[in-house]
């Protein structure tokens, strides 16, 4: 047992996720989410599959936990960080909505809520750190 416990926390987790973005009324807008499990809010992302491709995880992730459509942009960045289970690499792609824009994720243990935010105030209601830095370089200069 102890052996299994050392393998899995050793073995790295790997998702994919998505800087998604809308036109909102006066700027474009992202999109954060809200886990009721970990009460925090984030950007959408999940683990790969196996042997699916980064980009079709980010793009199959930001469909599951927001119900958005959404085509592919330029690689956003990336994060890495420890997690209970492991040590975590997340990588991001911008992304725009092309279909309907209704919130309407697959579980609602997983995601409860979506707010589209200019990214300054996104920058402020992420929780973590590693998120807030994804948007560091588009804001400028901290968080605006």
């Amino acid at each position: 047992m102890a052996d299994e416990l050392k393998t899995s926390r050793n073995e790295v987790i790997l998702a994919a996720g998505g800087l998604v973005w809308r036109d909102g009324p006066r700027v474009r807008e992202l999109a954060v989410v809200h886990r009721p499990v970990h009460q925090d809010w984030t950007l959408p992302k999940g683990k790969l599959d196996a042997g699916e491709r980064w980009q079709d995880a980010a793009l199959r992730e930001v469909l599951e936990e927001t119900g958005l459509t959404c085509e592919l942009g330029v690689f956003a960045g990336g994060a890495t960080y420890l997690t209970s289970r492991g040590p975590k690499v997340v990588l991001y792609w911008h992304m725009t909505v092309v279909g309907p824009q209704k919130f309407a994720p697959h579980d609602l243990k997983e995601v409860d809520a979506l707010e589209w935010l200019p990214p300054a105030d996104a920058w402020t209601r992420l929780t973590y750190e590693h998120d807030q830095q994804l948007l560091t370089g588009l804001l400028g200069k901290g968080k605006g």
